[in-house]
C-alpha cells in the first residue's frame, strides 16, 4: 500500500494584475515552489512512459500556433510564468495541456495504455435560484485526481483592466480550472472520454476554461465552450448568477448541451446525452465505473432536501461516502492504474456573492476556506 504523505492545508491565494506577461511573472514568483513540484510530478510520468524531452518539445511546438491563433496573450502569460518561476516554458505548457501533450506525444499504441493513468473523476452540480434556500445560484464540484495535487494547487485571483476579475482554483502554473468571475459567470469541468479523442490538435482545455472566465457576457462564455475545437472530450458546466446553467458534453468536434431538471444539474464522468451516445462510444467508464452511480447519488441527496437546497446540503452531498472508497467523496486510494488518487478538493461557489469555499482532501476532514474578490 502506498504511504499517505500529503497533509490537508488550505490552498494559497495568489493575486496578479497588469498585462499578460507581467501577470505571469507575478504568478510564477508567488507560486514557484508549487509550480516546480507540479511540473516534477508530470515529468516523472513522462519518464515512466518513456517519452523523451524531445518528443515533449515537439508536441509543444505543434501546439503553439493553435494557441496563438486562439489567444496569443495566453502564450505571453505562460512565458511570464516560466520567467517568474525560473522554469522551462515547456514545463508550463505541460501544466496547461498535460492531457493533450501526454496523449499526443505518445505513439498510438501507448495512448491506449495511458487511459487508466489519466483517471480524472469529478462530480459537478448547480442548484438554480428557484431551488436554492436563499434564492442564490450554487455551483459546486469535487475534483478527483492525483493525491499529490493537494500540495501543488492554488487559488488564483486575477485583477483585470480589460474584463471581469477572475477567481479560479487550478494547479499552480495553470491558467484556469474551475472558478467564477465578478460578472457572475461560474465554471466547473470534469473528465469525459470517447473513441473520438486525440486524433487531432485542438485548443488545450484549461485555456478554453480561462476563455470562459474572461467573458462578461454569458452568450460568449457558452460560445467559447461550444465552438472551440478540442483534442479530447470533456464536460463543462457554465452558470450565471442570474439563474441560468447549462451542461456541455464536449467531443473534440461536437458539443451536446444538457439542461437542468427540477432546478438541479448534476454530472459525473459518463456521457448522458442520447444524441451523443448515438455518435460515439463512451470509453471513460472503463477507468471510472463509479460514475454510474455518483451523479444519481448526489441528485437523490439534493432532492431529499425538499423544495429548497442550501450550501450545507450541497457540501453534504459532495462529501457523501456511500460505497467508500468508490464514493462521491473519494478517500486516498489506489485507482485502477495503481496510482494514489483522491478527491483533491471540493469547491462550492455562489457567484452572486463572489464567494468560493474550498476544502482540500475533504475525506480527511479538513475545514473549508473562504475566498472572494475582496480580501
Amino acid at each position: 500500500m502506498t504511504e499517505l504523505t500529503v497533509t490537508p492545508q488550505a490552498f494559497p491565494l495568489i493575486e496578479v494584475s497588469g498585462p499578460p506577461a507581467e501577470r505571469g511573472r507575478q504568478y510564477g514568483r508567488q507560486a514557484a515552489e508549487r509550480i516546480h513540484l507540479g511540473a516534477g510530478h508530470y515529468t516523472e510520468q513522462l519518464e515512466r512512459l518513456s517519452l523523451t524531452r524531445a518528443a515533449l518539445e515537439k508536441v509543444v511546438n505543434d501546439y503553439l500556433p493553435v494557441i496563438e491563433k486562439f489567444d496569443a496573450t495566453y502564450v505571453e502569460e505562460m512565458r511570464g510564468i516560466a520567467q517568474g518561476a525560473d522554469i522551462s516554458f515547456v514545463d508550463v505548457m505541460l501544466l496547461n495541456a498535460r492531457t493533450e501533450i501526454l496523449k499526443l506525444a505518445a505513439s498510438p499504441k501507448l495512448r491506449e495504455t495511458m487511459r487508466l493513468d489519466e483517471e480524472d473523476g469529478c462530480t459537478g452540480l448547480v442548484v438554480l435560484p428557484q431551488r436554492s434556500l436563499d434564492g442564490t445560484l450554487i455551483h459546486a464540484q469535487n475534483w478527483d485526481w492525483k493525491l499529490e495535487c493537494a500540495e501543488t494547487s492554488v487559488v488564483l485571483r486575477i485583477r483585470r483592466d480589460d474584463g471581469p476579475d477572475i477567481l479560479t482554483f487550478t494547479e499552480a502554473g495553470g491558467l484556469a480550472r474551475s472558478g467564477m468571475n465578478d460578472a457572475g459567470i461560474g465554471l466547473t469541468a470534469n473528465f469525459l472520454e470517447s473513441d473520438q479523442d486525440f486524433k487531432r490538435i485542438g485548443v488545450p482545455l484549461p485555456l478554453i476554461r480561462r476563455k470562459v472566465l474572461e467573458q462578461e457576457h454569458l452568450a460568449l462564455a457558452y460560445r467559447a465552450v461550444y465552438a472551440t475545437a478540442k483534442s479530447g472530450s470533456n464536460n463543462m458546466i457554465v452558470s450565471h448568477a442570474g439563474g441560468v446553467a447549462l451542461n456541455f458534453e464536449c467531443a473534440p468536434d461536437e458539443t451536446f448541451p444538457l439542461q437542468p431538471e427540477s432546478g438541479l444539474l448534476v454530472h459525473a464522468n459518463h456521457w448522458v446525452s442520447p444524441v451523443a451516445l448515438t455518435k460515439l462510444k463512451d470509453t471513460g467508464i472503463l477507468s471510472t465505473p463509479d460514475t454510474l452511480y455518483r451523479d444519481v447519488r448526489v441528485r437523490d441527496l439534493l432532492l431529499s432536501r425538499g423544495d429548497r437546497v442550501g450550501i450545507d446540503d450541497v457540501k453534504a452531498a459532495l462529501l457523501d461516502d456511500f460505497a467508500k472508497p468508490w464514493s462521491v467523496c473519494r478517500p486516498p486510494r489506489l485507482n485502477l492504474a495503481s496510482n494514489l488518487s483522491a478527491t483533491v478538493a471540493t469547491v462550492v461557489m455562489t457567484p452572486a456573492h463572489g464567494r468560493m469555499e474550498i476544502v482540500p482532501l475533504p475525506a480527511l476532514g479538513a475545514p473549508f476556506t473562504v475566498y472572494g474578490f475582496a480580501d
